[in-house]
């Protein structure tokens, strides 16, 4: 075609769904808060009805459909990506404003993901976004397993190259004061 269709007028997201969308194989290195989560869709415990797993492996698809029939999609930071694994400039925030706009919701598991304040160009960060009822669980289940934040997010600090040029400014400006007393 060469063009753009539109094929709904005004797509407003259900304000919680029945499907989760998240790359299964992956499990054994996610943190506390997802397994929870993940746990739960399976289930239907905590107040909630079972969900269906549904997950293609393009992002576009799986939040095309999780748009159109709500639920959450997640793409968490895990033990092999403490900063997570998708760029936050190019990949997060378009994806944050289109589900905000409907009427969903996005974070990082801990903070809005259109507030978040990149530091680099290809950072990366944890995502889920869809139904507000269903980010909101999410939320809720970080606050409560925040141990396995704090360390992934002291990583991320740590790991940032803000903070590797702070530590070589400081460590330059210690042996320059060093060699200035030592004469």
């Amino acid at each position: 075609l060469g063009e753009f269709v539109q094929t709904h007028a005004k797509i407003t997201i259900p304000e919680e769904g029945h499907i989760y969308s998240i790359n299964e194989g992956n499990s054994k290195f996610w943190n506390a808060a997802t397994t929870a989560y993940v746990k739960k869709c399976k289930s239907g415990s905590g107040g909630m009805e079972p969900k269906t797993q549904r997950y293609v492996g393009s992002m576009v698809a799986d939040v095309h459909r999780t748009l159109l029939y709500g639920g959450i999609f997640m793409y968490p930071s895990d033990s092999k990506n403490p900063n997570g694994k998708l760029r936050v400039l190019y990949e997060c925030f378009p994806m944050a404003f289109l589900m905000e706009c409907a009427g969903g919701l996005a974070t990082t598991g801990h903070k809005n993901m259109l507030d978040h304040q990149p530091l680099s160009l290809h950072e990366r960060s944890p995502l889920y976004l869809g139904s507000r009822r269903d980010v909101e669980r999410v939320i809720e289940l970080h606050k409560y397993h925040i141990p396995s934040l704090v360390s992934a997010s002291i990583w991320s600090f740590m790991t940032s190259g803000n903070f590797i040029a702070a530590l070589c400014s400081a460590v330059a400006l210690v042996v320059l004061a060093w060699k200035g007393t030592c004469g």
